[in-house]
């Protein structure tokens, strides 16, 4: 019953697969069509995607319907890796009778994918969509790390109608509260107002900068390893990128370091839904659909590249460093099959049961050697004054 909102893809879609490579990903996955309905298949797949055509609370919205038509046509034409994991797409949901009717089927649709380990790949439509897939998790009994790759925070007002542009305030103030981080990757100081960049720091939440990711695209990992939502506005890539009718700047994230993201968002353990958003249909989307599908495809790949080393159980393949430190003693994990690091917060797992899973943060080679120099990583520092207020 839970797929009941869902309709098929376009059948002139399903024309244009046949005359695809029989390797082809369209011809590897199963699809949701008129003719055959819902996959028998969805329970065996480790991915869902689900397209979801709800673009009303765009701010710019003039009243143009969405069609994400080329970005499966694009997605289809790709050739899929040494993949282990089976894909199937759901199809698309429609708009509801209104915008909070599209948020609860879409949170209707993810709750079942969520609980049976099924990664859902969602494409939008604008970007509010994420609050509808952050509330997906309220019956997990989790708390839960947004990572939004976006040159925006999208807090806006609390006053303000719940948008594109305003999701993220509603996530924060709104019950059940179930965030427990919060990071921005590429945000860009121009774009969001100074108050809003206080209250990041007033709120411990991780941001960084354009300059930053583009300076070593590397700092993500970490980042990325530790979210269990992860969504990327388009407007975060540069207009060189993409088509002309995309919501972009002339400065933003390359076609190169949005699919990098991508792929570390993949390969994290942790991440359990992956959204792409804000896309607009234009004459000339060819490119645009094509990153797009390219983007999907990262994501893909660096789940079926997981290799499950967050250290939670024994500690067999890891190595431990303790380092004494005048605030308190750290102690780092660094996986042996992956040289991959962790910090221990040890505050965090005496405070309650849905935080404990945050016991072991995870950080970078450099974060080690800073704490044996006394300095003190500064996300374990942000979790720490995150504990204590």
């Amino acid at each position: 019953m839970e797929f009941e909102f869902l309709s098929p893809v376009n059948d002139l879609l399903m024309a244009h697969n046949e005359l695809l490579s029989s390797q082809a990903l369209g011809n590897k996955m199963d699809i949701h069509t008129s003719k055959n309905g819902i996959p028998q298949t969805v329970a065996d797949a480790k991915f869902a995607i689900i397209a979801v055509l709800e673009n009303r609370s765009d701010i710019n919205y003039l009243g143009e319907n969405l069609d994400l038509l080329e970005i499966r046509k694009a997605l289809y034409s790709l050739f899929p890796g040494n993949w282990s994991h089976k894909i199937v797409d759901l199809g698309n949901l429609q708009k509801g009778e209104t915008v909070n009717d599209t948020y609860a089927a879409l949170k209707t649709i993810m709750e079942p994918l969520l609980k049976k380990n099924i990664i859902p790949i969602i494409l939008g439509g604008s970007q509010d969509l994420m609050y509808a897939m952050y509330r997906a998790y309220d019956n997990l009994e989790q708390t839960v790390n947004i990572v939004n790759v976006d040159s925006k925070f999208d807090f806006g007002a609390v006053s303000q109608t719940l948008s594109n542009t305003s999701y993220m305030g509603k996530i924060i103030v709104e019950a059940p509260h179930n965030l427990f981080n919060y990071s921005n990757i590429g945000y860009q100081t121009y774009f969001n107002a100074q108050e809003e960049i206080d209250l990041m720091q007033k709120l411990f939440f991780d941001a960084y900068r354009l300059g930053q990711v583009s300076n070593d695209i590397s700092i993500v990992e970490p980042i990325t390893r530790d979210a269990d939502i992860v969504g990327i506005d388009l407007s975060a890539v540069k207009a060189s990128e993409v088509s002309g009718n995309q919501n972009t700047s002339p400065n933003g994230l390359d076609g190169k370091e949005i699919c990098a993201i991508s792929r570390y968002a993949g390969i994290s353990d942790k991440v359990s839904s992956f959204g792409i958003f804000e896309y607009r249909n234009s004459k000339d989307e060819e490119i645009t659909a094509m990153l797009v599908a390219q983007m999907i495809w990262y994501f893909v790949e660096g789940v079926n590249y997981r290799v499950n080393d967050y250290p939670f159980t024994s500690k067999d393949d890891y190595l431990k460093y303790i380092v004494p430190n005048d605030v308190e003693e750290m102690i780092f994990y660094k996986s042996n099959k992956t040289e991959r690091w962790w910090i221990e917060i040890p505050f965090i797992s005496s405070l309650n049961n849905k935080l404990k899973r945050h016991t072991l943060l995870p950080c970078t080679h450099q974060d080690y050697l800073n704490a044996c120099n006394q300095i003190v990583p500064e996300r374990w520092w942000m979790a720490y004054k995150k504990s204590i207020n």
